[in-house]
């Protein structure tokens, strides 16, 4: 799903951040949103969340969930 449409984020969704040290790197970051930071409906680098643990950064991945 796209990570770039604050619509398509939820609170409880597990996915995959950029954190802002790691923007050069692409290194990603996996954890569960704890808050959505962004208030715009998009951004073109992804909606700012912070995961349960502290970490804040740019969703690239929202992970589907398997039933």
């Amino acid at each position: 799903m796209n990570g770039q449409t604050r619509k398509n984020v939820k609170i409880g969704d597990f996915v995959s951040i950029v954190l802002k040290e790691d923007q050069g790197s692409g290194t990603l970051t996996e954890g569960t949103v704890k808050r959505i930071l962004t208030n715009s409906p998009t951004h073109p680098h992804g909606i700012k969340v912070m995961l349960d643990t502290g970490e804040v950064g740019r969703v690239k991945i929202i992970h589907q969930e398997e039933n």
